[in-house]
């Protein structure tokens, strides 16, 4: 029987950025940072070293109320680390080789378990152990399965991102991501069509920035939705995982696609007024659990 929890599988590390500061991150652990700020309890899993960074992790992840069974510790291979750097208020990544969520292992009692979602990202697929895990993981699951594409140099192949694409029912990526994986059309709606079609996915969600972000459903629904004006953005670290954690609410919750996207977009709007991908005070989240009904 699926229960109605979401599995979130992948990277948890640590952005450093420019002025030395240490910011956790790693998509698939912001997306389980904000589930939990929603009461959703998510099963994150995921791995970091026996060292100072995987104890902060841990540590960090506890006090937010997050389960920390599934946060397998390598004896061998450090904690995550990416190198943020920011040129005209985009981020740029150095995304560091042979780190502990590349080897990810995945025991009996999770295979068994029955998710309602289970969320990755492609990050997750660079290394054979961790994609492993998430093949045995993904075998026999009856839920849905949701991709968050990030195309990382020079961490990813084409064929690999196709064969798990094909795999799922919702996939989101960026403008850049969608041209790199699907052929050109005469709009970038009938790029989303032709790319929705070829990979039987039900939902395509396509983020552009500050230019909002569109999706489209194998009913042919087309939705366009775009931020507020004159936000305060601190930084657009995370922008994208925010996002995504609100797409996985409206699967959960049954919301309407154009409530989903919509709902996603405010989200991400706020979180870009802050600095770093996740906010360590649940006051952030109290008037969106309130409008949501949540509680």
């Amino acid at each position: 029987m699926i229960n109605n929890q979401i599995a979130v599988f992948g990277e948890a590390l640590f952005d450093q950025f420019p002025d030395g500061q240490q910011i956790l991150g790693g998509a698939p652990f912001n997306v389980a940072w904000h589930l939990q700020a929603f009461n959703q309890h998510p099963c994150f899993i995921s791995r970091v070293g026996d060292d100072a960074l995987g104890d902060k992790i841990r540590q960090a992840m506890q006090a937010w109320g997050m389960a920390v069974e599934n946060l397998q510790t390598d004896p061998d291979y450090p904690t995550g680390t990416v190198r943020v750097t920011i040129n005209n208020g985009d981020p740029g990544y150095d995304i560091l080789a042979e780190q502990a969520y590349d080897f990810i292992a995945v025991q009996q009692p999770d295979v068994d378990r029955r998710y309602s979602v289970i969320y990755h990202g492609t990050l997750a697929l660079r290394n054979r152990t961790s994609e492993q895990a998430l093949r045995n993981l993904t075998a026999r699951h009856q839920g849905k399965v949701f991709i968050d594409v990030n195309l990382r140099e020079p961490w990813w192949h084409k064929e690999t991102v196709y064969q798990w694409l094909d795999k799922a029912q919702w996939v989101k990526l960026n403008h850049d991501e969608l041209m790199h994986l699907a052929p050109q059309q005469n709009t970038v709606q009938d790029t989303m069509r032709l790319f929705l079609a070829r990979h039987g996915l039900e939902v395509l969600v396509v983020t552009c920035g500050s230019r909002g972000a569109m999706a489209i459903n194998h009913a042919g629904e087309f939705i366009e939705v775009v931020p507020v004006d004159d936000l305060a953005i601190a930084d657009t670290v995370g922008a994208g995982d925010a996002f995504a954690a609100v797409l996985l609410l409206g699967m959960q919750h049954g919301w309407p696609l154009q409530l989903t996207m919509e709902r996603a977009q405010s989200f991400a709007s706020a979180l870009v007024t802050k600095r770093g991908a996740t906010v360590q005070d649940l006051s952030f989240y109290r008037p969106f659990i309130d409008a949501w009904n949540l509680d």
